[in-house]
């Protein structure tokens, strides 16, 4: 039987992806409601678990030292707003420089695992072994062989952050749909075409589930190392207003982290809809 793919003569070039990508949907009337209803679930979510909070505290379930009640934590803040703030900034740009840097190291390397198998075997069991190490106990390490300040609090994001990009990264350019694979088989792509209008934007999707894993952890990863080698930030504010009985300035530190955290990661959100509008047209209605 006669083969009748598109083949590729020499200098033919592929066609771009967006030929290829259905185009977004133009708004909608009743995308106004569905936005809106996105805004007011979260907010009813908060105030539920304040609400929880609140009776937990009125009901002594839970002892003041360790929770205290929403209104004490609202009155720490209001008393020193500008210092937590201060703190809050200080904290947020570790996060974003960390997250930044693990970022690109994270896709850098997961694009070499996927481009050779021997690579893969033989850094891949590394990666899972430094991944596995509890990365607190690293903490006094990072101090001693980096000192205080921002270089130990960064490694330990970066510590905390790469894997599950690396993870995505690899597992996405190694599992290209079938259909996809096929297109590149049948205009005799060469690897950087393939990789540049195929396999790439077809990984994005699997990028960006592990940057949305990843950006919590930096938070994480920013408060520990401020634990360990902070002279400020929200973590150095928990430490040390805990360490003198204050729990209820710790606690407004704690709730001041999740906010910044829920706010990366809601961009982080926005900003793949907006890069890929494409993969809502095509997966599930949701």
């Amino acid at each position: 039987m006669t083969d009748v793919r598109p083949r590729q003569t020499v200098g033919q070039t592929l066609p771009e992806p967006s030929s290829a990508v259905p185009r977004p949907r133009r708004w909608r009337a009743g995308d106004l409601r569905i936005a809106t209803v996105a805004a007011v679930l979260p907010a009813v979510g908060l105030l539920i678990a304040f609400g929880v909070w609140w009776l937990a505290a009125r009901l002594e379930l839970i002892h003041p030292a360790a929770l205290p009640p929403p209104g004490s934590v609202l009155s720490a803040f209001a008393d020193r707003p500008q210092r937590l703030l201060e703190h809050t900034a200080l904290t947020t740009r570790e996060i974003l420089v960390g997250f930044a840097l693990s970022a690109a190291a994270g896709v850098l390397i997961g694009l070499a695992l996927a481009a050779s198998r021997t690579v893969e075997r033989m850094f891949t069991p590394l990666l899972v072994a430094v991944n596995a190490v509890p990365k607190i106990t690293l903490g006094p390490l990072l101090v001693v062989a980096l000192g205080w300040g921002q270089k130990p609090i960064l490694t330990m994001v970066f510590l905390l952050c790469f894997f599950p990009i690396v993870l995505s990264t690899a597992t996405g350019l190694t599992t290209t749909p079938a259909d996809l694979a096929e297109l590149i088989r049948s205009y005799n792509a060469s690897r950087w075409q393939a990789f540049r209008k195929i396999r790439f934007p077809a990984a994005l999707p699997q990028i960006f589930v592990g940057l949305k894993v990843a950006m919590p952890l930096a938070a994480i990863g920013a408060v520990i190392g401020e634990f360990q080698a902070g002279e400020g930030g929200l973590g150095y504010v928990i430490q040390q207003y805990a360490g003198i009985g204050d729990t209820a300035t710790a606690w407004a530190a704690i709730i001041l982290i999740a906010l910044v955290s829920i706010l990366l990661y809601t961009a982080l959100v926005v900003i793949e809809r907006f890069s890929l509008p494409w993969v809502r047209e095509t997966t599930s209605s949701r």
